[in-house]
């Protein structure tokens, strides 16, 4: 019988996982300023086209937080228990479901503060021009970047090394950014490449994005993609749970 989920035990993860991360000067540099570095790269390459790069500025706001939250989670995730660390932990009143929760809330945290920079520096000083809420916007990249870090926890528990951690992403996220509707419209995409993509949670994130863009108002649609992300986000959490291990073999 699974134990349930115990707040102490989820909150005493959490706070060890941020004082690590406090003291982890260079990750907190990839989590916070590379997606800052690549959205200014963005509205450098396209200067004096405000235009593009407010069509393309939305959909990236999803992207890089999702990316770097999958690396660095899956990568810190592995060195945990490559260095034995879960499995002490796991001796110990603590179940799985706690420490995959605490990771999350973890790196929830980051995330908010993560999509909080990147919303407030390309649409402040990069002029980034949405039509809906800006708070609605920060809540999109704060979804798509736990989104992120749930797929990190899920694939570390198949991973024996860090490098093998970093190998996954070709497999998890390349698909996903190629059918996610950046490129091609997901509605142009062959019927095939169609029901693939609507089968993958990063399309419903640049679709939220899309419609933060060009509505006004909260949509049924951005609801509808917001459930998804969130729903996928869960799903991928209870999915490592299940899967992980105390030790890589």
């Amino acid at each position: 019988m699974t134990s349930p989920i115990s707040p102490a035990a989820t909150q005493a993860v959490a706070g060890r996982v941020l004082t690590q991360l406090s003291r982890d000067h260079r990750t907190v540099a990839m989590l916070l300023v590379v997606p800052c570095v690549l959205l200014t790269l963005l509205w450098w390459m396209f200067d004096g086209d405000e235009r593009t790069f407010s069509r393309l500025g939305p959909p990236l706001l999803a992207l890089f937080p999702f990316i770097v939250m999958f690396l660095v989670t899956s990568v810190t995730t592995l060195r945990e228990r490559s260095s034995g660390t879960l499995e002490r932990l796991l001796t110990t009143p603590m179940g799985k479901a706690d420490l995959l929760v605490g990771y999350g809330l973890a790196f929830g945290a980051v995330a908010v503060v993560q999509a909080a920079v990147a919303v407030a520096l390309t649409v402040g000083l990069l002029g980034l021009d949405v039509r809906g809420p800006v708070w609605v916007l920060a809540l999109v990249a704060v979804l798509d970047a736990v989104l992120g870090t749930a797929l990190g926890l899920l694939v570390s528990a198949f991973a024996a090394t860090e490098f093998q951690a970093v190998q996954f992403m070709p497999a998890f996220v390349l698909p996903q950014l190629l059918l996610c509707g950046l490129f091609v419209p997901r509605s142009l995409l062959p019927d095939v490449l169609s029901t693939i993509s609507d089968a993958l949670p990063l399309s419903y994130a640049v679709d939220a994005m899309n419609e933060v863009q060009t509505a006004a108002t909260w949509t049924s649609d951005l609801t509808l993609d917001v459930a998804v992300v969130a729903g996928s986000g869960l799903l991928a959490l209870a999915l490592a749970s299940a899967t992980l291990r105390r030790r890589t073999a």
